[in-house]
């Protein structure tokens, strides 16, 4: 699993997905279904806004960018352009990391929340393992912490097998073994990739084998 956007999605405009080059706001995946990132900031209501930027955008500033969104709503209409979404947001965010658009956060948060992508990854985890065969191998690079966060979770989960309380005396050998391991510890780009492939440089990509069926 390659759980990052790919490149031509960000860099074609109308798709809506940067915040470095105007268009609408969509930023659906599939442009034939679902909602608009336009109708989410428009539609929803202060505390989801809020909810979202600080769940999926991990944005310290989420109270104060949706104050300005809701402001904007009801004082000038609409926000339609991505243009609209970073003026907004420039205007409201102080800037301290001048590498870093303050709008980074923002746009991420809204892209997760119209394709859905940690609920996707969540449903396509278990099904991908069960497809293996014993001495399989899952392997997924993720490219931000929320999607690593939920990979390790459903690791650890699975790698759990006897749910008994600690100190119940129990014999080792009637714990079942965990229908998987970890192959090796999670990797990431070296310096040479990253600046070859600057994009690279939040991938984290981790590898588990498929032990048993049970």
């Amino acid at each position: 699993m390659d759980l990052g956007i790919s490149s031509p999605q960000v860099d074609e405009a109308k798709r809506g997905f940067s915040f470095k080059l105007d268009a609408s706001l969509d930023m659906r995946m599939d442009q034939s279904r679902g909602i608009t990132a336009a109708e989410v900031l428009n539609t929803y209501k202060a505390q989801d806004l809020v909810d979202i930027l600080k769940t999926f955008g991990e944005e310290k500033f989420s109270k104060r960018i949706v104050k300005a969104i809701i402001e904007y709503r009801e004082n000038k209409g609409p926000i339609k352009m991505t243009s609209e979404l970073t003026e907004l947001i420039k205007n409201t965010v102080p800037i301290k990391n001048l590498k870093k658009d303050p709008s980074t956060k923002t746009f991420q948060a809204l892209r997760i929340q119209v394709n859905k992508e940690i609920e996707e990854l969540e449903n396509a985890l278990p099904i991908a393992f069960n497809a293996l065969k014993p001495k399989g191998r899952l392997v997924v690079i993720s490219f931000h912490s929320l999607e690593d966060r939920v990979i390790k979770k459903y690791t650890k989960l699975r790698m759990k097998t006897d749910f008994i309380p600690k100190k119940i005396p129990i014999k080792s050998s009637d714990i079942k073994l965990a229908p998987f391991r970890v192959v090796q510890k999670m990797i990431t780009p070296n310096k040479e990739e990253i600046q070859k492939n600057p994009r690279s440089r939040s991938a984290k990509l981790r590898v588990i084998e498929k032990v048993s069926e049970t």
